[in-house]
């Protein structure tokens, strides 16, 4: 159901609104024409991380993208909540948008969310594209898989502490993009980072967020193509052939010269794998 409150246009070539699903309203953003196609951010990002693919996609695509609950424009729920809840609300989000069985690319946290609807409710799921998610349980036996649990529940204690910005800058660097990744970043994305520390916490907190049921995940219900970058850190990759290998899904496309955030590192080359692979498999003969 929509709310009938809408934030200002950034753009005449957006139509941005407040939609209200599970009882929180998120920010979501639509942009261009044609084949639908839903974007869902990761950890510490909100919608306009997709900003530099957006404008080639939306050539071709409805391009629709939102804050997720508890990120910038979005609201959060009364409690902290369940990476369940995050699906649910992208579940709710397809449905009252009329978009069901959608088409979802998703990245990081963002890609385990949509990996998470999709073994729940796969009616849901025309083609599904996900980039490096962090579902360390599949590969818990790995040592640097470990090694990464424990930097994260390190870094979610020293946001509690109140180091909001200290624990973002190690994650950035030493977790998800690599040493130096922090230095390239402007004031104002320093700024959204440390801003959705405190909802990347409570994510954390979630007993449940780094698992998936492979036998869960059945890809003959929808198409599912995997990505991975060949700069990312070396636990992404361990993680994205292990999900391969274990729901029987076809070896990972890797994009040359990537790492984690190909959207915004090759936007154009990362916009063309989407647009390869959307379009073949959703239209007929």
């Amino acid at each position: 159901m929509s709310d009938t409150t809408r934030p200002p246009d950034r753009s005449a070539q957006h139509d941005q609104r407040l939609v209200t699903v599970n009882g929180v309203r998120l920010l979501v953003r639509e942009a261009g024409s044609g084949e639908p196609l839903v974007l869902v951010h990761g950890g510490l990002d909100d919608h306009r991380v997709w900003e530099p693919v957006e404008q080639e996609l939306a050539g071709s695509f409805r391009v629709i993208t939102y804050d997720r609950r508890g990120h910038s424009g979005s609201e959060n729920g009364p409690e902290p909540g369940l990476r369940s809840d995050d699906e649910d609300d992208l579940a709710e989000l397809i449905q009252s948008l009329g978009l069901a069985p959608a088409n979802v690319v998703a990245n990081s946290f963002g890609a385990s969310i949509a990996l998470g609807l999709a073994a729940r409710r796969p009616e849901l799921i025309a083609t599904l594209c996900v980039h490096e998610p962090p579902l360390l349980d599949l590969a818990a036996d790995d040592p640097a898989v470990a090694d990464v649990r424990r930097s994260l529940q390190a870094i979610r204690e020293r946001i509690e502490r109140g180091d909001a910005e200290g624990a973002v800058h190690d994650f950035i660097d030493n977790v998800a993009l690599g040493p130096g990744a922090w230095e390239t970043m402007s004031p104002e994305e320093h700024a959204e980072t440390v801003a959705a520390a405190g909802t990347f916490a409570e994510e954390l907190r979630d007993p449940g967020w780094a698992s998936l049921d492979p036998a869960a995940l059945d890809p003959t219900r929808f198409s599912l193509l995997l990505t991975r970058g060949d700069e990312s850190p070396v636990f992404f990759t361990t993680i994205t052939m292990r999900l391969a290998d274990t729901v029987g899904a076809a070896a990972p496309h890797i994009l040359p010269g990537a790492g984690h955030l190909p959207h915004l590192t090759h936007p154009a080359d990362y916009a063309s794998t989407v647009a390869r692979f959307v379009p073949a498999r959703t239209t007929g003969p």
